[in-house]
């Protein structure tokens, strides 16, 4: 049930705040007396505590009434100060003296009025601070632009701006952060048309309008398919998005079914920023991302859990690279063209012994830190490290074992990329053909002419390139025509898929067949069983890696494998 104040929720329904730097208690009772019927003033009677009111509270300030005479600061000082700093620059400035020559200098430094002492009739004063008020905000307006143009709704800046502002007025509120999104929008556009995407955005911007117009709050449309929420807490979203389901899939809109998921972080804590609360609402969201059942997420504390875990390590990563805490691990891959399987090469998998967390999962760092932009550091100590490990292998065995590296995407567009692999490569004196490059099906088909050019050059320097993941939903056979790889590696999905159920192979068939049509030779990852390896044979796979021959081992527990190779292939060398 909602209550009166809650319909009250939304911003044109508060006063404007001014701070009042001011500390004559007699000028403090006159200008509150004139202000308090239209504003809600904040007095401050001396120069830091302005400052410390501006510095906590700039985004819910709409004007600063300065007087120049405090008891601590010089108020052109003051001035200074608030203009001096980018949070602060745009609060308008009027500034209250009885010193008539202060004035020019006062509005060189950044004040937009002048009030003189004593202060004039009232209505004077008002209007001067409206007009004031009305022309910031104005200018405001121009500068970010308020309304997404599509929709009608706020945009991000101003949101978040005024959802700070509804904060000030609302402190002890219990107020929820919502994120919302369609469920595989691209595709909509491709199936539909733009024209349809942009009704359906349309249709559900408008009815988050009015749900917010009856229960008070404010929505915005932040990118895309992908719309902010900020409004009084409720218990269940389940219904919203019923509703919303249904609106959207009626009227013009109702071409077919259209999904949505939402993420709610609930009772926000207000002394977080805006943006952090909703990056809380997103993790929530993406909590029921891919779910047929699970629409709404709840941010809880296993999320904060986590969200804590991520923090922790994204602080912790620089000296885990300067410790060496991450360590290289080796799966070999093993030639089953052979009469009897052969070790061929490995895979470079890297885990985190964290000091005072034990072993981390690569499930849970590695898409962290892509996310946040250090994958390339990690990566590059991978290769560092892989390469390394060749070299001493070489020396050791008189064996050149190649090791497959992963190559993330951002990788692929850093100009310096191929200069860190050449020198990786001189460094340890290996050929180029001794580090494999593992680059991910999905950076193909970003269709991005950079990316494959990029790929071309690594060729031509001599690396040779497998595809990773073929096979894990996104790709194209096609594809294998196209672009350019040496190798192709079967995702272990398709794999596992392929001997599940009814044993339906037909499709790994399939494309091994194309591959040799193509000259690529075949790997098959997450290999368990015998029967797959077998089977695999059987049907022309070329190389397998998995379970079933090992779990991926520390660089000293691989060396007995290639102790065991060199030993058949020169069995007088076991003595």
């Amino acid at each position: 049930m909602l209550t009166g104040d809650q319909t009250l929720f939304r911003p044109s329904a508060e006063k404007r705040r001014i701070l009042l730097v001011e500390d004559e208690m007699i000028n403090q009772a006159i200008l509150e007396a004139y202000l308090e019927q239209d504003y809600e003033v904040i007095v401050a009677p001396t120069g830091a505590e302005a400052l410390e009111v501006i510095r906590t509270q700039y985004e819910t300030i709409s004007l600063v009434l300065l007087d120049l005479i405090l008891p601590d600061i010089h108020g052109l000082e003051l001035l200074k100060q608030i203009k001096a700093d980018s949070r602060s620059l745009h609060l308008p400035v009027i500034v209250m003296t009885a010193d008539s020559g202060a004035e020019v200098e006062s509005l060189t430094l950044g004040a937009i009025d002048f009030i003189p002492k004593p202060y004039p009739q009232q209505k004077v004063v008002l209007a001067r601070i409206r007009r004031t008020i009305e022309f910031s905000e104005d200018r405001d307006t121009l500068s970010l632009t308020e309304r997404d143009r599509l929709t009608g709704l706020y945009n991000r800046d101003f949101f978040y701006r005024y959802a700070i502002q509804l904060d000030a007025h609302h402190k002890e509120f219990p107020t929820d952060a919502i994120v919302l999104d369609i469920n595989h929008f691209h595709s909509i556009n491709e199936r539909y048309g733009k024209a349809y995407g942009d009704a359906v955005l349309r249709r559900l911007a408008g009815w988050l309008f009015s749900r917010m117009e009856r229960e008070g709050g404010i929505a915005c449309r932040s990118r895309a398919d992908t719309f902010l929420v900020y409004c009084p807490h409720h218990e269940d979203y389940s219904l919203w998005i019923e509703e919303l389901s249904d609106s959207l899939d009626s009227g013009e809109t109702g071409k077919g079914h259209i999904r949505l998921r939402m993420g709610v972080y609930p009772n926000v804590d207000k002394t977080l920023d805006a943006e952090r609360r909703f990056d809380r609402a997103k993790l929530a969201a993406n909590t029921v991302r891919g779910s047929g059942s699970k629409t709404v997420g709840l941010y809880d504390h296993a999320l904060y859990e986590k969200e804590l875990l991520s923090e922790q390590l994204i602080e912790d990563f620089p000296a885990a690279i300067r410790e060496g805490q991450f360590q290289v691990y080796y799966q070999p891959k093993y030639n089953i063209r052979t009469e009897e399987p052969q070790l061929q090469s490995a895979e470079a998998l890297v885990r985190w012994k964290h000091p005072s967390l034990g072993m981390i999962s690569p499930g849970l760092f590695i898409p962290l830190f892509e996310e946040s932009g250090l994958i390339q550091t990690l990566d590059r100590y991978v290769w560092a490290a892989a390469a390394a490990q060749i070299r001493r292998w070489k020396d050791d065995f008189g064996i050149a074992l190649p090791v497959s590296v992963n190559v993330s995407r951002v990788d692929l567009y850093d100009p310096q990329l191929r200069d860190c692999l050449r020198d990786i490569i001189e460094k340890n004196g290996l050929a180029f053909d001794e580090l494999l490059l593992e680059i991910t099906e999905s950076a193909y088909t970003e269709n991005s002419q950079q990316l494959v050019d990029e790929v071309k050059q690594l060729r031509a320097m001599g690396f040779r390139i497998e595809m990773d993941d073929f096979g894990s939903g996104y790709s194209s056979l096609s594809m294998l025509s196209t672009l350019p790889i040496d190798i192709l590696k079967l995702d272990i999905q398709f794999i596992r898929s392929a001997f599940e159920g009814s044993r339906d192979t037909r499709l790994i068939d399939a494309v091994l067949r194309l591959a040799g049509v193509f000259g690529l030779p075949v790997v098959a990852e997450g290999v368990e069983t015998a029967e797959q390896v077998a089977t695999l044979r059987a049907l022309g796979c070329d190389v397998v890696q998995g379970y079933y021959f090992s779990r991926p081992l520390p660089a000293g527990e691989f060396e007995h494998l290639i102790a065991k190779r060199k030993e058949r292939e020169d069995p007088a060398s076991a003595g």
